[in-house]
């Protein structure tokens, strides 16, 4: 069952995801606007959600929806309204990650959680301490964005000054978008700056729940793919992307099919990723909030 023959043919047009991006710049601007004037805490809350759901439709966008044509589509979600993640080098990274040999590999895979056993023993005692609370829901909820951040930017600084110009032009085109959203919230928006940054800072801490465990640590690759039968909020945010093993394979797939398709072939998929699986979000945080679903040195890796 390939992702082509899952796709929508004939369909040049997604009216979903664009009626939810429509929607979703609706409920930034209104929080933004009207609700952070009438009630502060509301209108965060409304920034956050828009935001985080962003987010879910970049990702729609990078793997080729809701439209035939790749400029339209990245026009549509160019306000970086999470304000921290490039879209360009959110579409590099996370295109070169989709290649399933390389998942959790704490060199080639970019969004890996995972180092190596020899570079963790060289960090110091407090680095350590700062990865393990990282390690755990609660860490990944307080300082997971921060901490993400950092090392992503420092990776990408390096590559600039070897002379990778597609990083460059990444952070390039991420000025312009920044400025949109800077130059609203300026001026036209009714929220404080420490209550929009609060905002978009929480949206990042949403988004890191939805990458806690999508991946683990295992020896063959296809199983080490996450099933989170979640079909509440965090699922919608996540634009589905919990069933992630769907995701993975058929990733031209769109955000409203996967639950038709994993639900009608749901004991395929289990036995695709060995299993790998928990029934909701809520299950997650009863088991993680406080304790570390895996140690930080990759158990299956060590650079000979």
């Amino acid at each position: 069952m390939s992702s082509r023959t899952q796709g929508v043919p004939g369909k040049s047009i997604e009216w979903p995801t664009l009626a939810l991006l429509a929607g979703c710049y609706g409920v930034w601007a209104i929080g933004m606007t009207w609700a952070a004037g009438w009630f502060l805490p509301l209108g965060m809350v409304m920034v956050t959600l828009a935001a985080a759901l962003h987010s879910s439709l970049c990702h729609e966008v990078l793997h080729g929806h809701p439209t035939r044509a790749r400029r339209l589509n990245e026009a549509l979600v160019f306000p970086a309204l999470t304000l921290f993640i490039p879209y360009l080098r959110f579409r590099d990274t996370h295109l070169a990650h989709h290649q399933d040999a390389i998942l959790t590999d704490p060199y080639d895979d970019p969004e890996s959680n995972y180092l190596d056993a020899s570079d963790w023993e060289r960090l110091s005692p407090w680095m350590q301490a700062v990865l393990n609370l990282n390690n755990r829901l609660i860490g990944r909820l307080l300082i997971g964005p921060l901490v993400g951040q950092v090392a992503f930017m420092a990776s990408d600084w390096r590559a600039i000054r070897a002379g990778d110009r597609a990083v460059l032009r990444g952070w390039l085109w991420h000025i312009p978008a920044v400025g949109l959203v800077i130059w609203w919230v300026t001026a036209l928006g009714q929220m404080p700056v420490w209550a929009f940054l609060l905002a978009s800072y929480a949206a990042l801490s949403i988004l890191k729940i939805r990458t806690f465990l999508e991946h683990q640590a295992h020896l063959r690759a296809r199983g080490r793919t996450v099933i989170i039968e979640d079909r509440g909020l965090l699922a919608f945010l996540f634009l589905n992307n919990n069933l992630h093993v769907v995701h993975h394979m058929h990733p031209k797939l769109p955000w409203y099919r996967l639950p038709a398709l994993y639900f009608a072939n749901r004991d395929r998929y289990l036995a695709r990723n060995d299993g790998y699986m928990f029934p909701s979000y809520a299950a997650i945080f009863r088991r993680y909030l406080f304790k570390a679903k895996d140690p930080v040195p990759h158990p299956l890796w060590r650079r000979p």
